[in-house]
């Protein structure tokens, strides 16, 4: 366990990275698909289904589920300087949205929305092309303004697109 932010005891780096590597890998997995599917037909909470899966993780890792659910919380604060774990931390939060879309939408609405997001994330690696252009503390610049306009949107990833125009009115600021 890390010390937190604060005192509080806290997941370790590894221990993090091993749940969401277990999590990624246990929902791409016909039979959790199959469960969460089922939980959707008897009218619960898909997220239910989810939170019940890293729960059982948590428990195979040794680590009271309450406790390691509470973590999760506290990623973005206590980690929020080691980006590789932030990004595997994004990484497990979009996999299990998408797993309760998958789930809780029709399948042509599923295919519209996974549609958008490849479209998003192809504009979001134009956009991150672009910034590589700039120097290591410009691109500092530019990332802490993605992050606050990110953070201001409720994380709405739509908000982190930025024109080559945008990002060059970040870096004269």
């Amino acid at each position: 366990m890390a010390t937190a932010a604060g005192g509080g005891s806290m997941m370790t780096r590894e221990q993090l990275l091993h749940l969401f590597s277990r999590f990624s890998f246990l929902t791409s997995l016909p039979e959790f698909k199959d469960r969460i599917a089922d939980a959707v037909s008897d009218k619960q909470e898909a997220v239910a289904v989810t939170t019940e899966v890293q729960e059982e993780i948590l428990r195979e890792m040794g680590i009271d589920p309450g406790f390691g659910i509470s973590c999760l919380g506290k990623v973005n604060v206590v980690y929020e300087n080691d980006m590789d774990l932030m990004i595997k931390f994004y990484q497990f939060v979009a996999k299990e949205e998408m797993a309760i879309d998958e789930a809780e939408l029709e399948p042509l609405e599923f295919a519209e929305k996974m549609h958008t997001q490849q479209e998003l994330q192809q504009q979001q690696l134009e956009m991150l092309v672009q910034i590589r252009k700039y120097s290591p503390e410009s691109q500092s610049v530019i990332l802490e303004t993605l992050r606050k306009q990110l953070e201001s949107a409720d994380f709405d990833t739509s908000a982190s697109i930025s024109t080559p125009e945008q990002i060059q009115e970040i870096v004269e600021k």
